[in-house]
């Protein structure tokens, strides 16, 4: 990688640059000297269509003005703002600069709609109607990517509809997941486990935990292996909020059900990442996009908080 972050592709993107306005210029010098004998009656003597003459008429004085001063204009801007490579340009105008300051605009305008948000607690608003159209506005630009429009989630995504939560779903806990981020990592468990065929065993005793139809022969010869779960999902399989591991004797699988995505699971693990929004999101959004994900699987709870 090195090859591609060396200063020669700087000086090179720099030199094609400079390179193709000068050629612009040698072009319209070149053209302005070259004289094509015309007849007498000024044409070239090129005749297209049956009636199409090429005449030999000088360019205008108003459009080789133009070009040139569109090539002082490319290099004036070169000078002001970054387009040789790496050169900065001597207004130091970026991007990121650019954004951040139309963000940080965009935020003070909104400010005055959350403040009204910003004093009741996310079980309130999850039963204000205006609070829960601006979260679901926030979610669906932030988080309907992954966990889908209806927040029900797909392979890899967990449902926020529904009432099982990984590390949680309190308002409080919503919240330091948004805010925070998680990462979820199962490592490959193959090697404690044992054999291959042990590794089905246990597969058959996780699908037995859920009731799930399973082998109850390699069930019961799979419980004593289980042991090297345990240490996340606990000994009774039900999972650890605390670490994020998953409730494993209920039907939410959450990459993939059966016999064939168990063992692929304990062979090659598996890391999950939920990006922190803390750094695109103010802490006003953040409150009221916890609510309204709290309120999606307490719609009950949520009417009755309105209410009163």
């Amino acid at each position: 990688m090195s090859d591609f972050t060396s200063g020669f592709w700087s000086v090179y993107v720099a030199g094609i640059t400079l390179a193709g306005i000068l050629g612009c210029l040698l072009l319209l010098w070149l053209t302005s000297r070259k004289k094509v004998e015309a007849s007498g009656d000024n044409t070239t003597g090129h005749v297209w269509d049956e009636n199409l003459t090429e005449m030999n008429n000088p360019l205008p004085v108003w459009w080789v003005g133009l070009f040139i001063i569109t090539i002082v204009f490319a290099l004036l801007y070169l000078v002001a703002y970054p387009g040789l490579g790496s050169y900065q340009g001597n207004l130091k105008w970026t991007q990121v600069d650019e954004y951040q300051k139309e963000v940080e605009a965009a935020r003070k305008e909104l400010e005055p709609l959350y403040a009204q948000f910003a004093a009741k607690p996310v079980e309130q608003l999850a039963g204000d109607p205006n609070a829960m159209a601006v979260g679901e506005r926030l979610f669906m630009n932030n988080c309907a990517q992954c966990h889908g429009s209806d927040a029900r989630g797909s392979k890899g995504f967990p449902n926020l509809a529904d009432s099982d939560w990984l590390h949680g779903g309190s308002p409080e806990k919503i919240k330091e997941t948004i805010t925070k981020g998680r990462i979820g990592m199962m490592p490959p468990m193959a090697a404690a486990v044992g054999t291959p065929d042990e590794v089905k065993n246990v597969a058959h005793y996780v699908l037995s935990l859920s009731n799930a139809p399973h082998d109850s022969l390699r069930a019961q010869l799979g419980k004593s292996k289980f042991a090297a779960c345990g240490a996340c999902h606990g000994p009774d399989g039900k999972g650890n909020q605390a670490v994020g591991a998953p409730n494993l004797t209920d039907d939410t699988w959450l990459h993939g059900w059966g016999e064939q995505a168990i063992v692929a699971m304990v062979n090659g693990g598996k890391t999950n990442q939920m990006p922190a929004q803390e750094g695109k999101l103010t802490e006003a959004q953040i409150h009221v996009l916890a609510a309204y994900v709290w309120g999606l699987s307490h719609k009950g709870g949520a009417a009755t908080v309105a209410t009163q």
